[in-house]
């Protein structure tokens, strides 16, 4: 590790223990954000080689004028959480907390994704979305 990423993982340590609190609230309120961010530290550790899987930042609230110019551009609504590829196969997960559940939009996408040939699943937590993930065969070896 070189100095600099020591010491701004030194700085990120301090934070969050002085901001725990503050900290914990924030996750308690993006639980698909830890998934997510658990999901793709699995898919370092333990993918299979040759697969990519990429995050695609198209949700989140938009003005109208950016909303027209994203649309414009080809973003499209309810794409999944995480997008893999695999020995020409295209693999979508959609990410929920325990409690989630799908929106409209992203069973419309989920749905054209299929007709297309994807493999797609959506996943109510981690445990859940690693299953999915270990069918595929994107994932080596079984989570404990």
């Amino acid at each position: 590790m070189t100095n600099c990423k020591a010491k701004k993982a030194k700085r990120q340590r301090r934070y969050h223990a002085a901001n725990k609190e503050k900290v914990a609230k924030r996750q308690r309120r993006r639980p698909e954000d830890a998934i997510q961010r658990a999901v793709f530290a699995h898919l370092r550790q333990r993918g299979t080689p040759g697969t990519f899987a990429v995050h695609v930042p198209a949700g989140g609230y938009r003005r109208p004028v950016e909303a027209a110019i994203f649309k414009g551009l080809g973003v499209v609504a309810g794409v999944p959480d995480v997008i893999a590829i695999r020995a020409g196969q295209v693999f979508a997960l959609e990410l929920k907390a325990p409690d989630g559940r799908a929106t409209e939009a992203q069973l419309k996408t989920q749905d054209a994704m299929r007709e297309a040939g994807a493999f797609v699943c959506t996943a109510l937590g981690l445990d859940a979305a690693l299953r999915c993930l270990e069918a595929w065969g994107l994932l080596r070896g079984t989570a404990a």
